[in-house]
Parts: C-alpha cells; sequence; structure tokens
C-alpha cells in the first residue's frame, strides 16, 4: 500500500470518527435536554405554561398528567426505575408523602431562598410555586356572609342538610381532611366527617362542578379552592356565587400550596432544575396570578385584584410539612364511608 492511499484510509476514518462522535454528542445533548414530568395539576391549567417554558429554554418537556394521589402512589411504586425527573403537585401532602418515603433530591437554596420557609418543606425537598387557599363557596341570592358557620366544624349543624357539596377524591379535599387530622385529632375528625355524611352532601368528581352547582342553586355552599370562584367569574362575570374564608384561623382557611420536587430517579437534574426555578420566575408567578387566579408566592407579585391578599388571610398556624400522611387520611375516608 502507498503512503498516499493510506494516509486517504487514514483520512477516512477519523472522518467516520468524527461524525460517530457528533451524532452522539448530538444524542446526548438531545437527551440531556428532554424533561419527563409527572403532572397532579390539570392539562388545561398549566399546559401553556410548561410549553412557554420549553420555548424560552429549549428544553423539551413530556408531560404525565393524572391526579396528584394516583401519581404520588405511582412513583413510589415506581421507585428509582420511575422515569420522572419533576413531580408537579397539586398539594403539599402528595409531596411530603414522597418525601417522607426518601424519593425526592434536595432543591438548592437559589430555588427555596425564592419562597417564605412556610410554603417549602423544612428539608428542602419540595417548594410551593402558588398557593390555594381552601374556602367556602356559597351561592349570593340564597346567603349572605353573616349567614355562613364560623368554622368548618359547624357544617355538621342539620340546618346544612341537603345543602353542601363536596369533592372527597379531590387532592386538595384530601390534604384539609389530613390538617384536620394533624390539628384536631383523629376522633374529631373522624366525627366531622361523618357528621357531614348525616347532612347527605351532593358528591362531585372535582371542585369546578361544585362551583357551578353552587352557582345554579343545585346546593348553597361548597368546600372548594379559592381560585375556581374566580374561574367561573371570569367566564360568567354575574354568576351568583361568592367565595367565603372562615374567620380567626379556622382550620378550613388552610393556605396549601401547589407544588415542584425533582425526583432522584431523574436523569437530567440541572434542567429539572431549571424547570422548578422557571416556576417560581416573574413570568411563572404571573401566569398563576393572571391564569389561574391562585397565589403568587414570590415577593413582590401581587394577588389578582378583588382576592385578599394573602398576608391579610386570617389563616391556621400549620406546617404543611405535617400533610405528609396521605395514606393515612384515605384509610379514614374510606372507614368513614367518604370513599368507597
Amino acid at each position: 500500500m502507498t503512503n498516499q492511499s493510506y494516509g486517504r484510509r487514514l483520512m477516512g476514518a477519523l472522518v467516520v470518527l468524527v461524525l460517530l462522535s457528533t451524532t452522539i454528542a448530538g444524542s446526548v445533548s438531545a437527551q440531556a435536554q428532554k424533561l419527563i414530568v409527572y403532572s397532579g395539576r390539570s392539562e388545561s391549567l398549566v399546559a401553556p405554561l410548561l410549553e412557554q417554558f420549553s420555548k424560552d429554554t429549549g428544553i423539551e418537556v413530556e408531560v404525565r398528567y393524572a391526579g396528584t394521589t394516583e401519581l404520588a402512589a405511582t412513583l413510589l411504586e415506581e421507585g428509582d426505575n420511575s422515569p420522572a425527573d419533576v413531580f408537579f403537585a397539586q398539594d403539599a401532602g402528595a409531596l411530603g408523602a414522597l418525601g417522607a418515603e426518601d424519593r425526592l433530591l434536595k432543591l438548592p437554596e437559589s430555588i427555596l431562598s425564592r419562597v417564605d420557609p412556610k410554603f417549602q418543606s423544612a428539608d428542602g425537598l419540595w417548594v410551593g410555586v402558588s398557593g390555594r387557599a381552601r374556602v367556602l363557596v356559597y351561592h349570593t341570592r340564597t346567603l349572605k356572609p353573616e349567614d355562613l358557620p364560623a368554622s368548618i366544624l359547624d357544617l355538621t349543624d342539620p340546618k346544612w342538610k341537603g345543602k353542601i357539596g363536596w369533592a372527597p377524591s379531590n387532592a386538595s379535599f384530601q390534604s384539609q381532611v389530613t390538617a384536620m387530622r394533624v390539628a384536631l385529632g383523629e376522633e374529631a375528625t373522624t366525627a366531622w366527617l361523618k357528621g357531614i355524611l348525616a347532612n347527605e352532601p351532593k358528591v362531585y368528581e372535582g371542585n369546578t362542578a361544585v362551583v357551578k352547582d353552587v352557582a345554579a342553586g343545585v346546593i348553597e355552599v361548597g368546600l372548594v379552592n379559592h381560585y375556581y370562584i374566580w374561574q367561573l367569574h371570569a367566564q360568567e362575570p354575574e354568576a351568583s356565587v361568592d367565595v367565603y374564608f372562615f374567620p380567626k384561623g379556622d382550620i378550613g382557611s388552610l393556605v396549601n400550596v401547589a407544588g415542584a420536587a425533582i425526583l432522584k430517579s431523574s436523569k437530567n437534574v440541572e434542567a429539572a432544575e431549571k424547570l422548578v426555578a422557571y416556576l417560581l420566575s416573574e413570568a411563572g408567578q404571573t401566569y398563576f396570578r393572571e391564569k389561574t387566579y391562585e397565589y403568587p408566592l414570590v415577593e413582590g407579585i401581587e394577588a389578582v385584584e378583588g382576592l385578599t391578599p394573602l398576608k391579610e388571610l386570617e389563616t391556621p398556624d400549620f406546617d404543611l410539612s405535617d400533610l405528609s400522611d396521605l395514606e393515612g387520611t384515605l384509610e379514614l375516608l374510606r372507614e368513614t364511608g367518604v370513599l368507597p
């Protein structure tokens, strides 16, 4: 073989190696720019925000939507084999349950420092990205604020028989019950659940249907998150519903959070951190304020006009990290017959 021929072959081999390494690097890069998110928040609420994140960062996001409770159970079952990078949960209880089972990574201080410590995990495993107050929605043609109970516990009064709506399969409701178990004890919470059942509440799959039936006068009151009233008023400004915050720090006025965490199974922690940080950016917080009507949790970004500021709410003194016993709540709901 001549030196010239050998040189051509060597050059060809080098070209192939360069192309191959470029292809491999491109593949790794493409893989590094894709996130898998398990979202307990509905697609209609958060898909536009996640799409905007992809446009702004170039990071592809593949989302699996389902109920928060269902996804938490799935993540626990999948363990280290889970493909998920980020869990975007509807409430703190499910995040706490995963943290208790050592399924989450500690978030960097650059993310945690953006949010008041009371709206994040004490050990830095999850962070709230928007606030959602538990409230009583009421029919304004039938009731006035002075007609409403001073405490969520008073809804067991027989005068509310046939007038209440609730959504027991909803994760936010389940966290409400968990908070009652922690603050009031098992016995009092069991008595409350049985008392509501005795009042023959109308059962719904979700909060939207509760609020619509209150507006229609089918029921008079319902236990929901505050922003569903704002969503209905955005569509129907004259709808006969309003929001009522139980006074004096009643457990019925718990402020929970929608939050995010990074799974230990994540193959792309850096990109996952970018997503969580984006949810707490001005763009993300403004989205929650203007599109979902939730409370922004980052200092300097105010709630939507007409909504009582978060700092002015009389909320119970409660550590959201204590909402982790989701399984105990589900067991109680089944034992009392609230859930099948």
